[in-house]
């Protein structure tokens, strides 16, 4: 009997033998599963899931319950199949690993895309990278910018020597000419441990931006000065500075600049945020602001030019300022919360009277006048600018010019273009020869200027009648005022009119009538028995009383037939009564005679303490009453009381 009809091995058969297939399925759903999940992946996923032993039984069923579990994720699962359930087991977990192996594929097919998004992304940040970096390395420039930059260096290569103003500029507090007196007061403003803001009143070119500029400097040298040496002296014209009432634009104190309607840089711009600029007032911090023509200031700006003084800083608002914004940087967060610095001492200049400056301004400055040059002292600034140009003057060159401006300024340049003139004249000098400077040159200069005399000399040892000169200022500048007077006898009595000039001004035309009072009181004589027109020569506005007592000189004059001197100045007010009153100015009013030549100057008596120029060659002759200024123009031959 052979081995195959022995019925042992037929029983065996029939118990064992039928599971051979659905071991190979078993092992083959192992398989697939390995291919799934990984080799490494299937055997931890088993250790978690209390499959490992199974997975390893020779017992089909107890591996069978291991890949149940492995593909349901069931650790609960405890009960191994039965024989008659294998083929059912098998069938639910071959579909279930379809459906894993479905769920794979997906994933595997996005994951694909991912990565290759993900590599799309990676090139292109590489290739953003690569051009910053070339960027970096090459800058903003292009071959258009990298032309204009040549340019721009070409002509800073070929820029002009410098300017006559500049080679001419005082360079020290001493070379400055004719004021001492407020060069010393300045420096004790500035120049101590406790420093002041100040006002400098002056008429133009006689040396105050110099001067402010210079004694910053002179400051800095002594020991108790507050100032560093790097102290920053920032100078800046009033009648120029413009600013925003929405506060977008303030080159004085600094704005803020407007996000969404102005632009910023692009990273303040991605995240709205407000960025502050700093004004002068901060870029003057620890130094000097100089504020030129401080009088053309906005009364606005003014106002708040007060505040930071006396805040010694300046604050910033801005509606699209958050602070609780991340992307704000500190720097901008601290001037929004504290603010910039703006410590500082202001030193303004005007040629306006203090009248007409804001007093608020003027009740936190010190005030330092500066005086009209005399004619000694142009000289004297035209004779060091000759010694700077490297020029010799011929006799009578500076007088020459001293007498066509009282500006220092001026001054030099008209020495400046006749310095042209002898060059063109000369030609080109040989050698080291020094350029001579002839009184033709400064002629040359005035003709083509048209210049006039400043103060020409009007006065004469005749006498006149009906005829006198007051004086005036204007801008801490003096003038001459010469007013005439004639008088008529009425066609009827007490019906006499008085003509004066429209353009001369209402103040004037008051002095006019003040000063017929007077000549009724002094002189018994009632002037509305003439008819009377009283001028002034030239229709200037007077805008103020001092002219009364020379218009009423020149009424006296000419009702009474009185011959006045012609070489006398006079100014004051008149009242009523015949007082001269006080008036301002006597100082550059006191100049403008003596340059005109006059022999003697009458003002009134309260205004001789104020008399602070050196008076040479011109007589001061303080009166109280019209009587005294009679009697001193009377000839020496007639004086006598009068009425």
């Amino acid at each position: 009997m052979s081995f195959v009809d022995d019925p042992n091995v037929r029983a065996f058969r029939r118990r064992h033998g039928g599971d051979a297939d659905l071991r190979r399925q078993v092992d083959a759903l192992y398989d697939v599963l390995t291919g799934v999940l990984g080799a490494d992946k299937l055997v931890l996923k088993a250790g978690k899931l209390g499959a490992l032993k199974l997975m390893r039984s020779r017992q089909l069923s107890e591996r069978i319950l291991a890949l149940h579990k492995l593909v349901f994720e069931d650790p609960t699962l405890e009960k191994a199949p039965g024989r008659t359930e294998y083929r059912e087991e098998l069938r639910a977990i071959e579909d279930e690993l379809a459906n894993l192996m479905a769920q794979r594929t997906v994933e595997d097919t996005i994951e694909r895309k991912i990565n290759a998004k993900m590599m799309e992304r990676h090139q292109d940040y590489l290739r953003d990278l690569r051009l910053e970096a070339l960027k970096e390395d090459a800058g903003p420039e292009t071959p258009a910018t990298q032309k204009k930059l040549e340019e721009l260096q070409h002509l800073e290569a070929t820029g002009l020597a410098a300017s006559a103003l500049q080679l001419l500029r005082p360079s020290s507090l001493g070379q400055v000419v004719g004021q001492d007196a407020a060069i010393a007061s300045l420096l004790a403003k500035i120049a101590s441990p406790y420093p002041q803001h100040v006002i400098l009143y002056g008429p133009p070119g006689v040396g105050k931006t110099t001067v402010a500029r210079l004694a910053l400097e002179s400051a800095k040298q002594t020991a108790f000065t507050p100032f560093n040496e790097d102290a920053p002296f920032v100078e800046v014209s009033g009648s120029t500075l413009r600013w925003d009432p929405r506060e977008t634009t303030n080159p004085l104190l600094g704005s803020v600049h407007d996000p969404i309607y102005q632009g910023s840089r692009r990273e303040f711009a991605e995240g709205g945020v407000p960025e502050p600029k700093l004004g002068l007032v901060t870029r003057a911090h620890g130094g000097v602001l100089f504020i030129d023509e401080i009088g053309e200031l906005e009364p606005t700006l003014q106002v708040r030019l007060l505040k930071v003084l006396e805040d010694k800083r300046v604050t910033f608002e801005s509606s699209y300022y958050d602070p609780s914004d991340p992307n704000v940087p500190a720097y901008v967060k601290q001037l929004f919360e504290h603010g910039a610095p703006a410590d500082f001492i202001l030193v303004g200049a005007t040629t306006r009277d203090p009248e007409e400056i804001d007093q608020a301004i003027r009740s936190r400055c010190a005030e330092v006048y500066f005086e009209p040059l005399r004619q000694s002292d142009v000289e004297r600034i035209v004779a060091q600018a000759a010694g700077r140009l490297g020029a010799t003057l011929a006799r009578g060159v500076a007088a020459l010019v001293a007498a066509y401006t009282v500006e220092g300024r001026k001054a030099v340049q008209m020495l400046a273009d006749a310095y042209g003139h002898a060059l063109q004249r000369m030609g080109v000098p040989a050698g080291r020869a020094k350029v001579r400077i002839d009184q033709a040159d400064v002629v040359r200069v005035i003709e083509a200027g048209r210049l006039s005399r400043h103060t020409p000399v009007r006065a004469s040892t005749a006498r006149e009648v009906g005829k006198t000169f007051g004086l005036g200022v204007v801008r801490y500048i003096g003038s001459l005022i010469e007013i005439e007077a004639t008088a008529f006898a009425a066609r009827e009595a007490r019906k006499g009119a008085v003509r004066f000039n429209d353009t001369a001004g209402s103040m004037a035309k008051d002095s006019v009538f003040n000063a017929a009072s007077v000549v009724r009181a002094v002189a018994g004589i009632d002037p509305t028995d003439f008819d009377l027109h009283v001028n002034v020569i030239g229709g200037g506005n007077i805008d103020g009383p001092s002219a009364g007592l020379a218009i009423f000189l020149a009424l006296y004059s000419a009702i009474t037939g009185t011959p006045l001197p012609q070489d006398v100045a006079v100014t004051g007010e008149v009242s009523i009564q015949g007082r001269v009153r006080p008036v301002g100015g006597v100082n550059e009013k006191i100049y403008a005679a003596r340059q005109a030549g006059m022999r003697a100057v009458l003002l009134p008596k309260e205004n001789a303490r104020e008399i602070h120029v050196k008076q040479q060659g011109i007589e001061i002759v303080p009166i109280a009453h019209v009587r005294e200024a009679l009697s001193f123009l009377r000839p020496r031959a007639r004086r006598k009381a009068v009425r």
